[in-house]
């Protein structure tokens, strides 16, 4: 069976650019600008209080994970009010042990393992709105034990180091959107798949983007009536049913043609076009340019992640 969520991690293609270990004591704060970025954290010991703009500011207590798929602004402090000290991360430079903040002697008050890595995928913002802004998991062990995974490989040399972390970021990112599925979640692909009749909808257009999909056909796999169907999709992705289809189909082209060895007429029937022609243009009005253009310039840049990289690797949550 397609599993519409693992399609969308592997098409974002996560790679991991850092991450260390961050403790606090006494009082403190720190205030992070906007990064873009996915960031991640996972607290091994104590608590603390986190605050992302646009979301409820939360308590983190040892077992819990959160993962910030395009990190905007936040702060972290102690409970005690402190003047939080400011940090771009975009030029900030990467420290190489643990960071402490607060009173510098004496246990600490929290240690957590944070890090960020970034999406290969050139239409990464897209698949990204499709998630919340915070996903805060709570008590689920083996997360905090893929985190720790990451940090030890990121901090070796070993041989296959890249292809690891590259995998171990999948699962990371995998379990973390698992667990916090629910019918409570934003509308989005989390909401979407947490409800039956949707999630399979959406199952046959991840598993069939060559099909030529109608709203009346995916109600009849759904087994809903068109305009019952329509509302309940449109409410829990956010997105109305062809809306998702060609968001789904324009991503899969601009992998497909980001890697250049396969004929515009191919990308085309793949993605459910009968023509290049008429899989120009829809990809011309939604991607802003032909994908000819496209894939020449995909070509020329390389891959955005690695070209990036440098400059991400500044700070971690």
């Amino acid at each position: 069976m397609i599993d519409p969520l693992a399609q969308v991690i592997e098409l974002l293609r996560p790679r991991t650019v850092f991450s260390k270990g961050i403790s606090g004591a006494g009082r403190w704060g720190v205030r992070y600008s906007a990064f873009g970025e996915p960031g991640f954290c996972a607290v091994l010991e104590g608590s603390c209080r986190l605050a992302v703009d646009g979301v409820e500011p939360i308590t983190l207590e040892t077992g819990d994970f959160v993962l910030l798929p395009a990190t905007p602004a936040f702060t972290m402090s102690s409970f005690e009010p402190a003047t939080p000290r400011h940090i771009d991360p975009k030029v900030a430079p990467a420290p190489t042990e643990e960071v402490r903040h607060g009173r510098q002697d004496g246990p600490p008050d929290v240690r957590l393992l944070g890090g960020y890595f970034v999406f290969d995928s050139p239409d990464a913002s897209l698949l990204v709105s499709l998630l919340p802004a915070m996903i805060h998991v709570r008590g689920v062990a083996r997360l905090s034990q893929l985190v720790r995974l990451v940090g030890e490989e990121a901090g070796e040399q070993n041989v296959g180091r890249d292809f690891v972390l590259a995998r171990l970021v999948e699962i990371l990112l995998i379990e973390a959107l698992r667990a916090s599925q629910g019918k409570d979640a934003p509308p989005g692909l989390l909401r979407g798949l947490a409800d039956a009749r949707v999630a399979g909808a959406m199952r046959q257009m991840h598993g069939d983007p060559e099909r030529a999909w109608t709203v009346a056909e995916l109600a009849q796999e759904a087994a809903m009536s068109r305009s019952a169907f329509f509302d309940r999709f449109t409410r829990c992705v956010g997105l109305r049913p062809m809306e998702y289809l060609l968001a789904w189909r324009m991503a899969m082209a601009k992998d497909l043609l980001r890697d250049g060895d396969i004929a515009l007429d191919e990308v085309a029937r793949r993605v459910g076009y009968g023509s290049a022609s008429t899989f120009s243009t829809a990809f011309s009005r939604h991607v802003g340019q032909p994908p000819g253009r496209y894939a020449r310039r995909g070509r020329r840049e390389g891959r955005p992640g690695a070209r990036t990289q440098v400059a991400l690797a500044g700070q971690a949550l």
